[in-house]
């Protein structure tokens, strides 16, 4: 091995994710270590760990689980009768609300492009199996399908905003 492949060889350990590199060919050896492998234990950059939830395929089933009360009602309709009495009728009605949430993290879209019109919109009607909305993940777009019957009675999240995985994305009515 010459003095132009070694040079060679190390930049190539340079540039990629290598830590150490030993070649041996009859009497030649070479080995070439990068600064990550010299570093003790102190002097190491912090790694931060993060879990990614699963990726799903299309179509994603979405589970329904019942509503947690709200403060407000969902139709944003006020209620003169007193604190009381409203907190005491949003609680009776939000118990008939089913929850249909995001099965994973990404970008949110109610429907398929910016000039097409919503998969669903308040009072629409849907069915087990009906698409109710797109997350975008990793650039894949994962339409979202309904594992509930019933009428959609709010949107939870705004249209291309990013979304947890579990959070709540629209209230269905029985």
């Amino acid at each position: 091995m010459d003095l132009k492949e070694i040079s060679e060889l190390v930049k190539l350990v340079g540039k990629s994710n290598l830590i150490e590199l030993k070649i041996k060919d009859g009497d030649f050896e070479i080995s070439l270590r990068t600064e990550k492998h010299g570093l003790s234990k102190s002097e190491e950059p912090e790694k931060t760990y993060i879990a990614a939830p699963p990726i799903a395929q299309h179509p994603v089933q979405v589970q329904a689980t019942p509503a947690q009360p709200t403060a407000t009602a969902p139709d944003g309709a006020g209620n003169d009768t007193g604190e009381g009495a409203a907190s005491s009728k949003e609680s009776e009605t939000d118990k008939d609300y089913l929850e249909i949430k995001s099965p994973m993290v990404g970008t949110f879209y109610r429907s398929s492009g910016p000039d097409k019109p919503p998969y669903i919109k308040v009072g629409d009607s849907i069915s087990q199996g009906s698409v109710v909305c797109i997350i975008e993940a990793m650039k894949l777009f994962n339409e979202i399908e309904s594992e509930i019957t019933g009428k959609v009675v709010k949107v939870m999240v705004e249209d291309a905003t990013p979304v947890e995985y579990d959070q709540v994305l629209f209230l269905v009515e029985r």
